[in-house]
């Protein structure tokens, strides 16, 4: 146990309530897998809870939660409760709070979340979460079918689970998820996206979507593929994926997903696919590809250039040497001077380049004029 969730508990038991460690953070820690997320179950309110924790600064949600990060812990801390109504964001509509940690476990999702720990250690295993983790295995807290009704997010997370912590899913389960399954196509895509990111970003990814397939849950998540490499960068995985719903990708997300797939679709790592996309997408792409980081990287080191703007003249010097207004032809020529110095037909030399430029430069002038508009 660390000392800063003994440190928690022991605050919250001072003043005369009950805390302990449960769920994600007791399961990892009995499978020796290191975890930062606490979470703690009491049956302190949380306007006690938030007078008893004041030093770390928390704040706290409509759905009785505390919420702080300690040492680079994120402590996540609720009162005893039961929930009565979901949407489709499994948000809680409605929760009751209660006094008595069998119920509040009797809310949870599967039996290896279930399990509890006080501040000395001791395990508290009310629904034989332990043993369903020693045997690995995926089982419902309750009745299967409300379970999934009431949250379908449930479908997915046994699935994510399942592939992550390479347990198994429970035979009634896996029917129940099947017959459930479209009702996944109920959730929203933020929450849809959530479970398939953590679910990807995993080294037995394609466990998981393999679940997806065999469950017929594919078009209610929004996601087909025929084969797929696992790499450990998540732009990486979605490339692969045909994606057939709208998700929030930033920017930034949706501009590396389209590039990782232009370089695999290109089919292989050359000085060109580096000057245009970077290393980043490239050493991706090349993971993809059966391409090795240090083949890649070689590649990339070799390079003259990385970047326009490391041609040794400037636009001013082009445009004086030919006579000519800054304009696209200044970057038609500029694309020119790459491919030759790229294809190592040029020192990225001044006076090398203005040699080329006075012997190839109208020349190129006229070709590009030729040409619908200057394309750099």
């Amino acid at each position: 146990m660390k000392d800063i969730i003994v440190e928690i508990l022991d605050k919250i038991e001072s003043q005369g309530f009950e805390a302990y460690v449960v769920g994600g953070y007791v399961r990892d820690f009995l499978l020796g897998i290191e975890s930062t997320d606490i979470d703690i179950c009491t049956n302190a309110k949380v306007m006690d809870l938030m007078d008893i924790l004041a030093k770390w600064s928390p704040s706290s949600d409509n759905y009785g939660a505390v919420k702080f990060i300690y040492k680079g812990y994120k402590i996540d801390i609720t009162t005893y409760r039961k929930e009565l109504k979901y949407n489709g964001d499994r948000n809680s509509l409605e929760v009751e709070y209660v006094d008595n940690l069998v119920e509040d476990v009797m809310r949870r999702d599967f039996t290896c979340n279930t399990l509890c720990m006080s501040k000395n250690g001791q395990i508290i295993d009310l629904l034989g979460g332990k043993q369903d983790i020693e045997d690995r295995l995926i089982r419902c807290v309750g009745d299967i079918d409300k379970k999934l009704q009431e949250d379908p997010l449930r479908i997915l997370r046994a699935i994510r689970f399942a592939s992550v912590l390479e347990f198994k899913i429970e035979t009634e389960l896996f029917l129940a998820l099947k017959k459930y399954r479209k009702l996944v196509g109920e959730l929203s895509l933020t929450r849809i996206k959530e479970e398939l990111t953590k679910m990807l970003v995993n080294k037995n990814a394609i466990v998981g979507l393999n679940y997806l397939r065999r469950l017929g849950l594919l078009e209610y998540v929004g996601i087909n593929y025929d084969t797929i490499v696992n790499v450990p960068d998540v732009c990486g995985m979605y490339s692969q994926l045909e994606i057939t719903k709208d998700f929030n990708f930033s920017k930034e997300e949706k501009n590396n997903i389209k590039s990782i797939k232009e370089v695999t679709t290109y089919g292989k790592i050359d000085k060109d696919m580096l000057f245009k996309y970077g290393l980043y997408i490239c050493l991706v792409a090349g993971e993809i590809l059966g391409i090795s980081r240090e083949e890649v990287t070689e590649l990339h080191k070799q390079m003259a250039i990385k970047d326009i703007k490391d041609i040794n003249i400037s636009s001013k010097e082009i445009c004086n040497m030919l006579e000519i207004k800054p304009s696209k032809q200044v970057g038609y020529i500029y694309n020119k001077l790459k491919d030759l110095i790229l294809d190592d037909k040029l020192e990225n030399d001044t006076n090398k380049i203005k040699e080329v430029l006075k012997d190839q430069g109208k020349k190129w002038l006229d070709e590009g004029e030729h040409q619908k508009g200057f394309t750099f």
